[in-house]
C-alpha cells in the first residue's frame, strides 16, 4: 500500500474529490432526465439515462465507505468522546445553516414549477420555517423544512454516532474483528461477499421501504449505506485489503460495465412488456445483478485509485477543503440557474454545458471567501482557519469532514 508516514491513504481522498465532483454532473443530468427532481427542463427525454445509471447504484454508497475509512483513522487519533463532538460540530452546523439558507431556494423553484405557486421568496419562507404542508400534486406533498441533497450529512452524522459507541463498548475487540475481516475478504471473496450483503438488505428491504432520504423511514439506504460504511472502518487499516483490491481492478471493471449493460437494458423494456412473466421471471437475478454493480464500480475506483493516485500534493489539500463547500452549493446553484435559464430556451446541450460550468465557478468563488472568513467557515463543514491563510506554513489544512 502506497502510504506517507502519517498512514494516510491519499488515494481515497482524490477519490472522495472525483466522487463529489460527479454529483454535479449527476444533478444536471438529472434535470433533463424523465426521473423526478425538483425542476425539469421541457426537453426532459431518456437520452442521457443510461449514463446516469453508470453512476447511480454506487457512488453514494463509496462517499459512505470512505466516510467510514476516514472515522477509523480518527479513532486511532482521538477518543471517542471527542470524535463525536467533532464530528456534531462539523456536520450539524452546516445542516441546520443549510436547511435554512442553502436549501430553500429548490423548495421554492420547485412549487413555482410544479404547483403554480405565485407568491414572492419572503411569503414562501414563512411557509417553509413553519412547516407548511400544503404544497401538494395529489397525494405528493412537499415536505418542509427540507434538507434535499444535504440528507447525506445527517445519514453521515446518525452514522457517525453509531460507530462511536459501538467503538466505545467493543474497545480493542474492533481491531481484532477488523484483523480478522481483513483476512477473509480475499480473492474471489472480495467481490462475492459483499454483493450477498447487499442483495440480502435489497431483497429483504427494498421493496418494503424505497428511497425517502427521510432517516426515520429509510430502513432500505440503512441496511446498505451503513453497510458500506462500516466496511469502510473495518477494513481502512488492513492494507493487503487495498493491495488485493488493486490487483483485481481489471475484473472489476469488466464486471461493472457487463453489470451496468445488462441494467440499462432490463430498465429498457416498455411497461406494458415490463409486467408479463417472461420478463417478470428475471426480476430476482436483475436483483443480484444491480447488487454486484453497486459494488464492483466501488472496487474498480479504489484499485485504480490505489494504482495511480497514492500521492499528496497542494491540489489535493486544496481540492480536499474544497469539496464540502462546494457539495453544499451545488444542488442549489443547478436548480436556481435551471429555472432562471428557461426563458431563454437555450439548445439542452449548451444549456447544461453552461450549468456545469457556472456552478463550478460559483461554488468555488464562494468557497474561496468562506475559507478565508473564520466565522464563516463552520457554516460550510471547514474547521479552523489554516495558519496558511494566515500568513503561517503553508503546509497546513483542515481535515476532510468525511
Amino acid at each position: 500500500m502506497h502510504n506517507t508516514d502519517n498512514n494516510r491513504l491519499y488515494f481515497l481522498d482524490w477519490i472522495r474529490i472525483f466522487a463529489f465532483f460527479v454529483l454535479i454532473l449527476y444533478h444536471t443530468g438529472m434535470y433533463y432526465v424523465t426521473w423526478d427532481w425538483h425542476v425539469k427542463s421541457p426537453d426532459a427525454g431518456h437520452a442521457i439515462e443510461p449514463l446516469m445509471i453508470l453512476s447511480s447504484p454506487w457512488r453514494l454508497g463509496l462517499l459512505f465507505m470512505i466516510s467510514g475509512v476516514a472515522s477509523a483513522f480518527m479513532l486511532k487519533k482521538i477518543r471517542v468522546g471527542t470524535l463525536l463532538k467533532q464530528r456534531s460540530w462539523r456536520l450539524l452546523v452546516p445542516l441546520v445553516f443549510g436547511m435554512l439558507v442553502i436549501v430553500p431556494p429548490q423548495s421554492y423553484f420547485e412549487v413555482v414549477e410544479k404547483v403554480a405557486y405565485k407568491g414572492g421568496y419572503g411569503e414562501f419562507m414563512h411557509l417553509y420555517i413553519t412547516g407548511y404542508k400544503g404544497f401538494c400534486r395529489g397525494g405528493d406533498c412537499l415536505d418542509m423544512p427540507t434538507w434535499n441533497h444535504l440528507w447525506f450529512v445527517a445519514y453521515l452524522w446518525v452514522y457517525t454516532m453509531l460507530i462511536g459507541g459501538i467503538a466505545w463498548l467493543a474497545g480493542a475487540r474492533l481491531q481484532a474483528w477488523s484483523n480478522a475481516l481483513g483476512r477473509s475478504l480475499t480473492g474471489w471473496k472480495i467481490i462475492v461477499l459483499p454483493v450477498i450483503g447487499l442483495a440480502i438488505a435489497r431483497f429483504a428491504l427494498a421493496d418494503s421501504f424505497p428511497a425517502t432520504h427521510g432517516l426515520f423511514d429509510d430502513w432500505y439506504n440503512h441496511a446498505q449505506y451503513f453497510f458500506l460504511f462500516m466496511l469502510g472502518v473495518m477494513l481502512a487499516m488492513q492494507t493487503g485489503f487495498w493491495a488485493n483490491v488493486e490487483k483485481l481492478r481489471w475484473t472489476s471493471l469488466g464486471l461493472w460495465l457487463a453489470s451496468w449493460a445488462a441494467i440499462v437494458c432490463y430498465y429498457s423494456i416498455p411497461e406494458a412488456q415490463a409486467a408479463s412473466p417472461a420478463v417478470a421471471q428475471w426480476k430476482p437475478v436483475m436483483r443480484m445483478i444491480y447488487c454486484l454493480c453497486q459494488w464492483v464500480p466501488i472496487l474498480t475506483v479504489c484499485g485504480f485509485g490505489h494504482r495511480h493516485l497514492a500521492f499528496d500534493s497542494a491540489k489535493r489539500r486544496y481540492l480536499t477543503e474544497a469539496v464540502f463547500p462546494v457539495y453544499i452549493l451545488h444542488q442549489t446553484l443547478i436548480v436556481s440557474m435551471a429555472h432562471w435559464f428557461k426563458p431563454l430556451k437555450l439548445a439542452p446541450g449548451l444549456e447544461g454545458m453552461m450549468l456545469i460550468a457556472l456552478t463550478f465557478c460559483i461554488s468555488f468563488g464562494v468557497f474561496e471567501v468562506v475559507r478565508r472568513v473564520g466565522v464563516l467557515r463552520p457554516l460550510f463543514g471547514l474547521g479552523r482557519r489554516p495558519a496558511a491563510l494566515a500568513g503561517g506554513h503553508k503546509g497546513q489544512t483542515s481535515a476532510a469532514v468525511v
